[in-house]
């Protein structure tokens, strides 16, 4: 059976679960329980791989370490679940750079506009010394941070209103971003007006109209139906992000060394699984999101970074992430700016 293929079934296995809204593993009998929540339905493909992953860890630990997942912010949204888990009350959490950025600045770097050209320049950065940069950074506020970042893909921009062709019609835009400083100025950089508002508020702000459009990788658009409440999908791939998959410091170091190994060998397995499926997943759902009624286009690059070019987007974020952050990225992109 393919990695598509089982994908696929795994998601439809899934879903089954997504009526309760919490994953299986009632956790009453292990040694060490443990919680992991996160913002995505049950279906995607993280919590399909995580799923999988909670399984071997169970079976591998001979019933010690039982992994409840709660997905789809059922234990709240992106800041509560940061809170949480940074607090101990959950041991496992998964956001975006963008979204951790807020906690600390590092997580952010590669969420740069238009840095990455393929997936091989973001996994040789994300799994080399950009991707560890990121990592000491979370363990300076406490986090620990599995190796493999998970795929969240790159970013696009869906509006109700019209194809997003250049530069030029971003200009006075209405987009809803992630509380994020990174989001923000690359939109205002690119004469936009973008609105941070949390992810589990993203359909309702685009069905009441209060912001035109957003831009979230294809899976997102399609695993959390905003074709339902847009027309447009620019192909725009401006950021790549992905998922750090973390643990409470202290509840991760009080793991026996035995149950860590065990443990991070399958979530690092998992992720690996996740790439490959969200990669396969972005080719078949833009197909699909055609046929939901989304028209697609896939604008040039270089006119926008050329625009960021010049507002001095580049030359500003080097100064807040540094030299040594900086050079670290650039390693794996090139001169930017």
């Amino acid at each position: 059976m393919s990695n598509v293929t089982r994908a696929r079934f795994a998601l439809g296995t899934a879903a089954a679960f997504a009526s309760v809204g919490i994953a299986r593993f009632p956790a009453n009998a292990a040694e060490y329980p443990l919680k992991y929540a996160n913002n995505l339905p049950l279906t995607h493909p993280m919590n399909v791989r995580a799923l999988e992953a909670a399984d071997k860890i169970k079976s591998e630990s001979g019933g010690r370490v039982e992994i409840t997942i709660f997905p789809n912010n059922a234990l709240g949204g992106d800041g509560s679940m940061l809170t949480q888990v940074r607090a101990g009350a959950i041991a496992f959490y998964t956001n975006s750079g963008l979204n951790l950025s807020a906690l600390t600045q590092a997580c952010g770097i590669n969420c740069i506009g238009f840095a990455f050209p393929t997936y091989k320049d973001v996994w040789t950065a994300m799994d080399g010394d950009l991707g560890a940069h990121v990592r000491g950074a979370l363990e300076g506020v406490g986090l620990y941070a599995f190796d493999k970042m998970w795929d969240n893909g790159f970013r696009e921009i869906t509006t109700s209103t019209g194809p997003i062709n250049g530069p030029k019609d971003l200009s006075g835009f209405k987009i809803r971003v992630p509380v994020s400083p990174l989001s923000t100025s690359l939109f205002k950089a690119l004469d936009a007006s973008p609105v941070g508002i949390d992810f589990s508020n993203v359909y309702t702000s685009l069905q009441t109209k209060l912001v035109s459009g957003q831009e979230n990788p294809i899976v997102v658009i399609e695993t959390v139906k905003l074709y339902e409440v847009q027309k447009y999908c620019s192909l725009t791939n401006h950021i790549w992000d992905g998922f750090w998959f973390l643990a409470h410091g202290e509840t991760w170091n009080k793991l026996p060394k035995n149950l860590q190994e065990i443990v991070a060998r399958n979530i690092d397995a998992a992720a690996e699984k996740d790439r490959n499926d969200v990669k396969s997943l972005n080719t078949s759902l833009a197909s699909k999101l055609k046929s939901q009624g989304l028209a697609m286009n896939a604008p040039a690059t270089g006119p926008f970074r050329d625009a960021l070019a010049r507002a001095g987007y580049y030359k500003d974020w080097k100064k807040t992430f540094g030299d040594t952050g900086w050079a670290a990225l650039e390693k794996y992109t090139g001169k930017l700016g």
